[in-house]
């Protein structure tokens, strides 16, 4: 945590050091929390994390879940059910994210006549495009588990589910652990998309500010430091987890 401590002291003294300089007049006073003006900025901009948090963490949620499913087509006998994975995985892969987003809202409503909120048609879109992504660390994770864990669990009279559940899921978790995290945090940055749609997160409540106050550089400079502490906090937490559970190590006890 103290790197991360590092990082943001690193960046706002950097951020600090542009405004000593150059031809451009720094108003720095519309988010210095010294003054009534600053601190009613301040609040605005940091009402917005608890949406940034809690969409994110949905929709990893969500791509995790059906992630999972996507990659057990995947690993299927069937060639019918790798058919469908694979066309899955590179159809959403195809598809960039604000697109996605954009036609959820939009095109759900006409197509299927499914009227979704911001925050379910941001989740939906995000979880759909992230989904593909976990679908390919589920089942690369699962393919590296050793044919003797498999022919263990057969010996004990397990059945197909409950050998996947208790013996072989377990450990491809523990393995996939550090992308799985990765994936997170990449959730954390794409979730600023969703503020085209309106939902009031973090980026939104920058934008709105902006229309406000009429300082971009200064509000936007902000809105790095908000995005770069979450980041840091949730690799933080990633890493923590990784060393509690020895993850990335096969051989870990």
């Amino acid at each position: 945590m103290c790197r991360a401590k590092r990082y943001l002291l690193a960046v706002s003294l950097l951020l600090v050091l542009a405004g000593c300089g150059g031809g451009y007049t720094w108003g720095w006073y519309v988010v210095w929390p010294g003054t009534a003006q600053g601190q009613r900025n301040l609040l605005f901009l940091l009402s917005g994390i608890g949406n940034t948090i809690v969409i994110s963490v949905t929709a990893i949620l969500a791509s995790m879940t059906i992630g999972l499913i996507i990659a057990m087509f995947g690993l299927s006998k069937s060639r019918c059910a790798r058919a469908v994975n694979r066309g899955y995985v590179e159809f959403l892969r195809a598809i960039p994210i604000l697109v996605l987003i954009l036609w959820v809202y939009y095109g759900l409503p006409v197509v299927l006549n499914i009227n979704l909120g911001v925050f379910a048609a941001g989740a939906v879109a995000l979880a759909l495009s992230d989904s593909a992504f976990e679908a390919e660390i589920f089942r690369s994770g699962i393919q590296s588990i050793e044919r003797g864990q498999h022919e263990a669990a057969d010996s004990l009279g397990l059945a197909y589910f409950q050998k996947f559940r208790f013996i072989i899921l377990p450990q491809a978790i523990k393995r996939i652990l550090p992308p799985l995290g990765n994936q997170f945090v990449y959730m954390l940055k794409m979730s600023s998309l969703v503020s085209v749609i309106g939902m009031t997160e973090l980026t939104r409540r920058a934008n709105e500010l902006v229309v406000a106050e009429y300082r971009p550089l200064e509000i936007y400079s902000f809105l790095v430091l908000e995005y770069l502490a979450l980041i840091m906090i949730a690799s933080y937490a990633v890493r923590h987890l990784e060393r509690r559970m020895g993850a990335g190590n096969p051989h870990a006890t």
